[in-house]
């Protein structure tokens, strides 16, 4: 995968200092973003959250929690102008690879059902449906279901990149 062509990409924890850039990727990439106290809370209680560095501007960015062998991945988000080559899915690697660390064993993750891609991403990386909830996201008409999808987690990292 040759997403980052020009530079190496780097990760690193996002700040405060980081959110206008994070706010201004989830107002384009969201219908019903998330908000700036959303974000501060989730660095409040220490959710992990990478940012993917390329060219000095944030590419992608993630927030999940783990916590008693579980982690949930609430956000994953690639900037507008780099959907399609590859981010998405180095960022939800660099998830997993923190949950393994993490010593997480299963991680779970909801996702519109209208989201194909996102779903067609998780299942490349072994990701499956294991429930829904009802009502569970905003939507133009009222609210949308959300699939629920886990992942039970390998032993190494190389077993999540087949």
């Amino acid at each position: 995968m040759n997403a980052l062509p020009n530079s190496t990409p780097e990760f690193r924890n996002i700040t405060e200092v980081d959110l206008p850039e994070v706010l201004k990727i989830e107002a384009v990439s969201h219908a019903y973003p998330w908000s700036e106290g959303i974000f501060l809370d989730c660095l409040r209680v220490g959710y992990y959250c990478p940012a993917l560095i390329s060219e000095g501007q944030i590419h992608a960015y993630g927030v999940m929690s783990a916590a008693a062998g579980e982690a949930h991945i609430f956000n994953l988000c690639v900037l507008d102008t780099m959907r399609g080559k590859g981010l998405g899915e180095v960022m939800l690697l660099h998830l997993l690879e923190g949950a393994l660390v993490g010593k997480v064993k299963t991680v779970f993750l909801e996702v519109r059902p209208s989201n194909q891609v996102a779903i067609n991403l998780y299942e490349k990386v072994g990701f499956i449906e294991v429930g829904f909830r009802k009502n569970y996201y905003p939507d133009g008409d009222g609210r949308e279901d959300a699939l629920i999808m886990a992942k039970d987690i390998v032993s190494s990292l190389s077993d999540l990149e087949n």
